[in-house]
């Protein structure tokens, strides 16, 4: 129930191009009806290296006409994976900057190695982050943190990162040079046991009701739980505890 998505552009650090976007956006598309998926992870199969961000030799050669559309295509890329209705978490064993950390902030839980290094360095380009960092990192981290490191144009590592709230879990790295790899695996596996339906509306439930007020939020959560209600998880669930064994879930 555990997919790995690998970003592997070696040659030009995972950096973001057309095509690595058509590729990302198929991918998310299939796995979005796929009920045997149960969590993905987002990582890089590079050492030293999650996303270096979009691909500025690539951007070099655009028109400023064709400039608008390509980010609005990782943009939508990126919310695409931002809405897969499972657990998704980002394990950055390396380097995360501008559309590099957008990717990341696009999933529920972000794990990353200490000397890992983040940033949205946009500014530095006299551009402004494009595929959902001026709204992802303040609803993470804060308006008045998220606004200091775009105005900066910052670059953090791993123990900062988690001291801000932009991490998760914090790891020291491994020889392998796979440790957060390695931390959201066993993550992953904390979340395959549950119900494959709660696991969906709680995301939902999640989502939609961070961005209004508490009594919609409310009406919200009662909407998802009911969803929950006619299952035949639910059931078997009770059962479970009540023979006590370990339920057997079957996503219906």
């Amino acid at each position: 129930g555990i997919v790995v998505l690998g970003l592997n552009r070696s040659r030009a650090k995972n950096a973001l191009n057309k095509n690595i976007l058509k590729m990302m956006s198929k991918a998310v598309d299939a796995l979005k009806s796929d009920k045997n998926v149960r969590t993905v992870i987002f990582r890089s199969e590079v050492p030293g290296i999650f996303c270096a961000g979009a691909d500025l030799k690539e951007r070099a050669k655009m028109h400023a006409s064709e400039v608008g559309s390509f980010v609005s295509k990782a943009r939508a890329t990126i919310n695409e994976m931002a809405n897969l209705p499972v657990p998704t978490i980002a394990a950055i064993d390396g380097i995360a900057l501008g559309g590099g950390l957008e990717l990341a902030l696009a999933c529920d839980i972000r794990v990353a190695a200490s000397t890992a290094k983040m940033g949205l360095v946009e500014t530095k380009l006299a551009i402004i982050p494009g595929a959902g960092g001026t709204q992802r990192l303040p609803r993470t981290i804060g308006v008045s943190l998220a606004k200091e490191l775009i105005f900066s144009a910052r670059v953090v590592d791993g123990d900062e990162a988690k001291s801000i709230g932009l991490i998760s879990h914090v790891v020291e790295q491994n020889e392998a040079g796979d440790a957060a790899y390695r931390r959201a695996l066993a993550l992953a596996r904390e979340f395959l046991p549950q119900g494959p339906v709660a696991m969906r509306v709680a995301k939902l439930a999640i989502n939609q009701g961070m961005e209004v007020d508490l009594v919609t939020g409310l009406a919200i959560e009662e909407a998802c739980y009911a969803q929950t209600i006619p299952t035949k998880d639910r059931i078997e669930g009770l059962l479970a505890f009540k023979e006590k064994r370990p339920p057997c879930y079957k996503g219906e």
